[in-house]
This record gives structure tokens, C-alpha cells and sequence, in this order.
């Protein structure tokens, strides 16, 4: 599953169910409970399970027949199931659906109509009883039954959207990580792999789409069709996919699969961009995972709309994804989006080896999945596509999980699951963007070929079946011919970043000797006592370009790096570790920072502005790389320096005085950059170039830069007569500016603009605008107007959280106030992350109470992780902002005296 590029994050169920068999109803809604690991015959090694074990599906055949006017389907399962010892009683997931009937037959004919059926709504469990009690063997459990259509995207859900031709509603499904069970009573846990036959009865002018081609599709004389699917292979319950509408599709041939595109009608022409990547894509895989993708067909579909939760999913052979994240519009789509978009697709089609063909066997070890899809489509996007120089990105992607990881609140990458909202919760930073860093780490150890050797033979003895991390790590060690695991395991199964003092460096014969000594870097625990890691160390000195390398155990080791002078540790930026330097080659490398190479200098730039703002260095040291960048470094580097001081700048919000001084300095630092980027584009520029524009538009913006301002304003009125005065890759940036800085006669242009749009990609961007301005009268009718019908459910919820970047307790605040009603329009799966980041950017000691207390009242404890986190964070910056700001004002000071 691809991450929403919002704060977003995964999906889970704090669901309410109504389940009925005659007069059997459940319950109030809750949360899965914790289970204790079991064996059986048909799970040969222990694994977690929320479902008791001695009963394995082994088949589904499916029939859906849904009524998308009504928002409700029926449905009639056939479940050949394997029962390993005599049972008078089978259990099972069900969410939200009421059983009509329900039978078991034998091999040998016999039948059984079940005596009962008790539902667990905490447990979110069907459990059916027999009269008889059932022998060991196998058995076909048959059930009628039927459920309800959602409108947020999670189990069998639509999605509505505007045409010139009026409105029209769309049909998809969401099932990781534990919605399966609300489309059809099933085993909805990893390592219960199946096979499934689905069938639908569907409107004749409509589409239908599932994860194998179409095997017969016969047309009822009734305005229906009856649709059968080819037979799935072996898979997890929440791979499945099904959806239905006014769509038209695309393909081409790649390695002897059909590749397709698929799209609402009229916007086929804006996935050719994503057809042919695919394309490319898949056979890159092939080749790098040494097992060809083993389905006939491979199809992206794009559905308008979007989710608080995630932006694509990696359904096998139908992967979901939300417009955005696949259609390029020539009138509004930059090269960020370009890159997005590929960067989906090459997470999404690695799925369909890690994690769909293999499988972590439980949501403890999610990273298989998705640190491995990111580091994936890193690599990938790094090698078909080397003009984008993505490569330099690992650094921010490092970061981001270095930010989450240095907190109190943080986890392991293989942490404990035990609930479904836990399993939910993992879809964080740590899963994704530290598990692509410890995977980077690694493969820079070992090597690039011995790593690809390992993966292979990983995929090889596991397809179709799951897996522990250990699976893989001992691939890697026999591959390697050593003890990577032992690696490994310091950096998966305890939390937190390794830091790396730098002793004195003494140069002697050539060489440069050097003594490192490891400890731990805490955003907010400066004296939490360490833990220990087996840390890969590469380090070179700066002009001499040979590496020296050293595994770091035990707390220190001695280095010798060939050559004199600056001496740079982690070289190349592939190790996940923060580094310290001694401050006369913390002088020294800010001296020949021009000289480095961008990813380094990338990775001193964020050593050293993360070490400052935790208080272990000073953070003039920062502002002195900040001077120390050239005009002439690398795009992305230019651009993290802006984006640092954007982010610096937005520290002293609340104090205008210091703010302003602070925002003299960094405008004064990005004006010539500004004036080199120019808002023209030239040609034959680099994509990055394009990028940066953009990037320095809108943080001079934010910063309110009175010439950005008036020329954005500029450009916007003049696009009514003149198009090219919004160019489409400044489009929204310009317009961004505008509403940033709109007055109440603007928004309500805006607004109005907003209201005519029938394009859904651009409907949905002029909402958001109307969510950013930096006015609180404004950002609070944007607030009202999300709750009305007039966004879109799926608007809704943005909108409120794009008040939130620049107004957190105004959103905050006005959320809780209408706690039902936004909780209509959240994924169920979303709610206990939704309100918590909502209030993430404060820097006010009184949302911490509030915080706290909605925890307190609306989440179970084993689902606050995300309010600990959001509550940590405001107590950092809170004492950031006391600690840290006075030191960044007395380097200001001295800079103009």
C-alpha cells in the first residue's frame, strides 16, 4: 500500500456491525482482541492469529451481487475448508453482515444446516454450530448473506464524481488490512492464502473488474450481466479486489502480460504516462526478482476521490489507486506529480512480489511489505529514470523516520501486533521509511549483487506462501557468507537511531585514524541510557575519494580512512545513524562542503540541523552550512535549504517580532535563488530545476515575500485573458500563494471556481485551496463548509486537514466540537490517527490536555499511538522553541553586527 502524501496513514477497524442469522444480532462495536500464538497441522510454525486455530480455507467461490443505488449487495459464499480434528462448532471473520443461511456439506454428500450462528462484535467473529459434529477433512461451507456499501474507502465501497454528463457512482474495494471481512465471511488474516473464484451480477453497460482477466460474461436480458473471474492463485484474504463502473481501459503487452490502465470514461488519455511506465516497470522486475509476475494480467485502476488512510493498494493483478496518484492533467500537473506517480506505480508493482507472492505471515513483520515496496521503488525509480537524480531523496526519507524514531513514543520495525487497529497503526514511518533505510543500509554492506542474490532466493522458496523476517535474513547471510542477521536484528527488533561521535582525527603516513563511539540521538530523552547496535560505518576524507569501512560493535571502533583533511563519515548516506563531529572538522567540512558530494551534502545539512535543534550541537553550526551552499550545488540540495529555513521560519509562529527578523535573513539567502530559477522555465532544464521553482515559490510565499505575493497575484489575474500566465506546472503553486494570501472577495472567487468544477482532480485541488488560507476568519468557513454536502465525503476530510497545517487548534477544535459528524466522513480505519494529527503542528501547552482527554474518552489504549505521538511531538517543539530558537537569534545578531 502506497501512504497518502498528507499525514494520513493505515487503515484498521473501530467498526460497528450489525450481524444477523434469523433473530441473532450483535452487539456494540470494539476492537479485536489479543490471541495467544497457536499451531496446528495446517500452520506448521507458530504464528499470531486473532482466530482459533484447526479450521484452513482452502477455496472461495464468491457471488456478489450489489445494488450500488441502495448502497447494499448480497452475497453467497462457497468455502471449502480443511478441518483438522473434529469440530461441532467453525469461526470465522464477519463485519457488517447479515447471514441468511448457512450450510455445510461433507465429501460424501452429507449436509448439515448450522444450529447457530453467534457473532462477536469486539472480535469481529461469526461463529456457526452444527448438530453433528464435523470429522477431520474437508468440507464446503456455504453462506447467504448481505451487507451494506460504504461511503469512505474501506470494504465494498462507491465513490461519486461529476461529468459534463451528470453525476455518476463508481464501485471499488479496500480491504487491507482487515476489511475483507465486511464483503464476505472469510479467514481475513495473512496467512490464511486461498484461492477465490468471484462471480458478479452487474449492470450491462458497466464494467467489472477483479484481480484475474474475465473468463465469461453472459448478458442476463434484464439490463444485468453475469461476470465470472478466472481463479486467483494462492492469497490473503485482503488482496482481493472488485470493482464496477463507467470505465474505459487501456493495454499493452509486457513479457507476455497485459498490462491495462483503467479509468472513468474520458480520462483514458491521461494514464499513458502510467500504461507505458508499467510497462517498463514489470519487466525490470522480472529480471530483478529472477521469478516472472505470475498472473496473465496487471491493472491499475484510478478512482476519483481520495482517503485520510492511504493513496494506493496493491490488490494482485488490480492495484487501486486514487487519480492523483496515477493520471497526469496537462493543465494542472507538475513534474512532483510525474514523479509521484511513478514512484506509486513502482511501489505498487513490488508489491506484486513482496507481499502479494510472498507474504508476511502477520502484521508484525508489515516491513516485508512495505519497507521493502519503498526501497523498491527508490531503487527502481534511481534506475530507468536517472534524470530525475533520485537518489538523493534517500536522504529525506531517512529523515523523515530519524524524526519519528529519536521520540519516546517511537517502536521497532518488527513491533508486536495483537489488535486490528494496532495492525493499522503500523502503517507508519518506521514501516516504510525506516525499513527502506535499513534495507538500503544492508544492501550497501553486502553489495548490490549479493543482495539481489539473497532476494532471489528468498522469492524462490517462499512464493506463494509467508514469512518471517528471519526467512529473509538468512537468505541474506548465506548469500553474504556471513552474519548480516546479527546486523539486521539491531536495527528491526529494538527502536531508536544510533549516533556516532567522531573523535579527534590525526593524520599520520597519508592516513587518517579516527576514533568512533556509538550512542543513541533522542529528540526527548537527552539522558535515556543507550542501546547498542552493530552499526556498518563507511567514511571517507573529503578530495580523496577511497571509502573506509567498519562494522561499530560494542559501543567504539577504531577507523583508518585513506588521506587528509576533512574527514566525512557516511559517506554515500546509506547508513541509518546520526553523526557528531569534533568541532574542528565540523569547521572543517563546512569549509569544503562545496566540494562534497551532493548526497553528502545533503546528509550534513540534515545531521546538522537535527543534532542542532535537539540541543547536541549548536545550531549556528547549521546556519553555517546554510551560507556555505553554493548557487551552483545541486537543485535538491538548494531545495533543502529552503525547506529548512521554511521550516525554521514557521518555528517562530506566534512571536512576529523574531519571526520576521529570522524571515529577513532566509528571504535575503533565497532571493538569488529565486533570480537564477527564475519563474520562467528554460529550456532543456533539468526536472529538478522545475521543482525547485516551485519549492521556492511557495516557501517565499509562506513566507510572505511581498514580491512573490504581488507576482502570483499578477499572474492569477491574468489568467482569465491569458492561460500562459499560469503555466500548468505553476498552476497550483500560484494558485497556492493566492489562496494563501486571499481576502474574502478571493476566496469567494475561489469558491466559486471551485463549485463550477466538473474535473475531479481539479475539483478536489480548489478545495484545498480553499482550506489554506492563513486568514482564521477564512480557515474557519473553509472548516463549516466541510461539513457540508457541497465537497464531496472524500473532500471533507481533507480540507479540515489542510486548516490544520496552518491553524491546528482552530481544527482541532472545531473536529471535536463536531466529533459525529466528521466521523462520518473518515475511514473507520482512520479515526484514532485522524484527530491526533490534526492537532500535530501545535506548539500550545493546552492542546496537550485536550489531546490527552480525547484519547482518554474516544480510544482504547492499545490504539493511542498516534495521540502519544502527536502529544510528543508538541512537548518537542514546545521546548524547542523555549531551547533552541535563542541560539538561531544570538548567530542572527552576530551576523549583523
Amino acid at each position: 500500500m502506497h501512504r497518502t502524501p498528507t499525514p494520513r496513514f493505515r487503515r484498521s477497524q473501530l467498526a460497528a456491525a450489525v450481524l444477523a442469522l434469523a433473530s441473532i444480532t450483535a452487539a456494540h462495536a470494539g476492537h479485536a482482541a489479543t490471541a495467544p500464538k497457536y499451531a496446528s497441522a495446517s500452520h506448521a510454525t507458530t504464528t499470531t492469529t486473532q482466530l482459533p486455530r484447526g479450521v484452513t480455507p482452502l477455496h472461495y467461490a464468491l457471488s456478489i451481487t450489489p445494488d450500488a443505488a441502495a448502497s447494499t449487495f448480497k452475497g453467497a459464499a462457497a468455502i471449502k475448508v480443511a478441518v483438522d480434528a473434529p469440530t461441532s462448532s467453525i469461526t470465522f471473520n464477519a463485519l457488517n453482515l447479515a447471514f441468511a443461511a448457512a450450510t455445510i456439506e461433507g465429501v460424501g454428500g452429507s449436509k448439515q444446516v448450522t444450529r447457530k450462528v453467534d457473532f462477536d462484535a469486539d472480535k469481529q467473529t461469526a461463529t456457526v454450530h452444527f448438530a453433528q459434529p464435523l470429522a477431520k477433512g474437508e468440507y464446503l461451507l456455504r453462506i447467504d448473506y448481505s451487507g451494506k456499501i460504504g461511503t469512505q474507502a474501506t470494504g465494498l465501497f462507491s465513490l461519486d464524481y461529476d461529468t459534463p454528463q451528470g453525476r455518476q457512482r463508481a464501485l471499488y474495494t479496500q480491504f487491507e488490512n482487515s476489511d475483507a471481512r465486511s464483503m464476505l465471511p472469510s479467514w481475513d488474516e495473512p496467512d490464511y492464502k486461498a484461492t477465490f473464484a468471484l462471480d458478479v451480477i452487474v449492470p450491462s453497460s458497466q464494467m467489472a473488474v477483479g484481480n484475474m482477466p474475465i473468463a465469461s460474461s453472459e448478458d442476463l436480458g434484464n439490463g444485468t450481466k453475469h461476470v465470472r473471474f478466472a481463479t486467483t492463485p494462492r492469497m490473503s484474504t485482503y488482496l482481493l479486489f472488485f470493482g464496477l463502473g463507467d470505465f474505459e481501459r487501456a493495454t499493452a503487452m509486457s513479457d507476455g502480460t497485459e498490462i491495462g490502465v483503467i479509468t472513468k470514461k474520458g480520462a483514458l488519455a491521461q494514464s499513458r504516462f502510467a500504461l507505458d511506465e508499467s510497462a517498463a516497470l514489470l519487466r525490470e522486475y522480472n529480471d530483478y526478482f529472477g521469478v516472472r509476475y505470475p498472473l496473465p494480467k496487471l491493472d491499475n485502476i484510478a478512482a476519483p476521490g481520495r482517503s485520510q488512510f492511504f493513496g494506493a493498494m496493491e490488490n494482485w493483478g488490480a492495484v487501486f489507486t486514487f487519480e492523483y496518484g496515477l493520471l497526469l492533467d496537462p493543465t494542472i500537473s507538475t513534474q512532483t506529480d510525474k514523479e509521484n506517480i511513478y514512484t506509486t506505480l513502482s511501489h505498487e508493482m513490488a508489491h506484486q512480489w513482496f507481499g502479494d507472492l510472498v507474504t508476511m505471515r502477520w502484521w508484525d513483520d508489515l516491513w516485508l511489505n512495505e519497507g521493502f515496496a519503498s526501497w523498491m521503488e527508490s531503487r527502481t525509480t534511481e534506475r530507468l529514470h536517472p534524470e530525475w537524480n533520485t537518489a538523493l531523496s534517500s536522504v529525506g526519507g531517512r529523515e523523515s523516520a530519524m524524526s519519528q524514531d529519536a521520540l519516546r513514543t517511537t517502536h521497532p520495525v518488527v513491533q508486536r501486533i495483537a489488535t486490528v487497529e494496532q495492525a493499522s497503526q503500523a502503517f507508519d514511518g518506521i514501516t516504510y521509511q525506516k525499513g527502506e533505510a535499513v534495507i538500503r543500509m544492508l544492501e550497501a554492506y553486502v553489495g548490490a549483487d549479493t543482495w539481489r542474490t539473497a532476494v532471489r532466493s528468498y522469492m524462490r522458496k517462499h512464493a506463494y506462501g509467508n514469512t518471517v523476517s528471519d526467512d529473509l535474513w538468512r537468505e541474506v547471510d548465506a548469500a553474504a557468507g556471513k552474519p548480516v542477521s546479527a546486523i539486521a536484528h539491531d536495527f528491526t527488533l529494538q527502536p531508536g537511531v544510533p549516533m556516532i561521535t567522531v573523535g579527534e582525527a590525526v593524520c599520520k603516513n597519508g592516513n587518517t585514524r579516527v576514533t568512533l563511539t556509538q550512542t543513541e540521538f533522542s529528540k526527548d530523552q537527552p539522558n535515556k541510557k543507550p542501546l547498542s547496535w552493530k552499526v556498518p560505518v563507511i567514511a571517507s576524507t573529503v578530495g580523496n575519494g577511497k571509502l573506509a569501512k567498519v562494522v561499530l560493535k560494542d559501543g567504539k571502533a577504531t577507523l583508518n580512512v585513506p588521506g587528509c583533511g576533512a574527514l566525512l563519515v557516511n559517506a554515500g548516506q546509506s547508513g541509518y545513524y546520526r553523526t557528531v563531529y569534533a568541532p574542528a572538522n565540523t569547521r572543517a567540512l563546512a569549509g569544503s562542503f562545496a566540494r562534497l558530494a551532493p548526497i553528502d551534502q545533503l546528509g550534513l545539512l540534515a545531521d546538522s540541523q537535527s543534532l542542532g535543534l535537539a540541543g547536541t550541537q549548536n545550531l549556528a553550526d547549521f546556519l553555517e552550512l546554510v551560507k556555505a551552499t553554493p548557487l551552483s550545488a545541486d537543485p535538491q540540495v538548494l531545495g533543502k535549504v529552503a525547506a529548512s529555513l521554511g521550516s525554521l521560519y514557521e518555528q517562530y509562529a506566534g512571536d512576529t517580532v523574531r519571526q520576521q527578523a529570522f524571515g529577513r535573513f532566509a528571504m535575503a539567502r533565497l532571493a538569488p535563488m529565486m533570480a537564477q530559477t527564475g519563474w520562467e522555465a528554460r529550456a532543456g532544464e533539468a526536472p529538478s530545476v522545475a521543482t525547485l521553482r516551485g519549492r521556492l515559490i511557495a516557501i517565499l510565499g509562506d513566507m510572505g515575500e511581498p514580491g512573490v505575493i504581488a507576482e502570483a497575484r499578477r499572474r492569477y489575474a491574468a489568467s482569465e485573458q491569458d492561460p500562459t500566465a499560469m503555466p500548468a506546472p505553476l498552476r497550483r503553486t500560484i494558485l497556492g500563494v493566492v489562496a494563501q494570501h486571499a481576502d474574502a472577495a478571493t476566496w469567494e472567487q475561489l469558491h466559486a471556481k471551485a463549485q463550477q468544477e466538473k474535473t475531479p482532480l481539479v475539483k478536489n485541488q480548489l478545495y484545498d485551496l480553499l482550506a489554506s488560507t492563513d486568514d482564521p476568519a477564512l480557515a474557519q468557513r473553509a472548516l463549516a463548509l466541510a461539513l457540508t454536502d457541497e465537497p464531496g465525503v472524500t473532500n471533507s476530510p481533507a480540507m479540515i486537514s489542510r486548516v490544520s497545517r496552518s491553524h491546528p487548534e482552530l481544527a482541532f477544535d472545531f473536529a471535536l466540537a463536531h466529533l459525529e459528524q466528521v466521523n462520518a466522513r473518515i475511514d473507520a480505519s482512520s479515526r484514532s490517527r485522524y484527530f491526533p494529527r490534526l492537532a500535530a503542528g501545535s506548539a500550545q501547552p493546552g492542546m496537550i490536555a485536550k489531546l490527552e482527554a480525547y484519547a482518554q474518552a474516544n480510544l482504547p489504549a492499545s490504539a493511542r499511538g498516534d495521540a502519544d505521538s502527536s502529544v510528543a511531538g508538541i512537548k518537542y517543539r514546545i521546548k524547542l522553541r523555549a531551547e533552541r530558537l535563542p541560539a538561531v537569534d544570538a548567530w542572527l545578531a552576530k551576523q549583523a553586527g
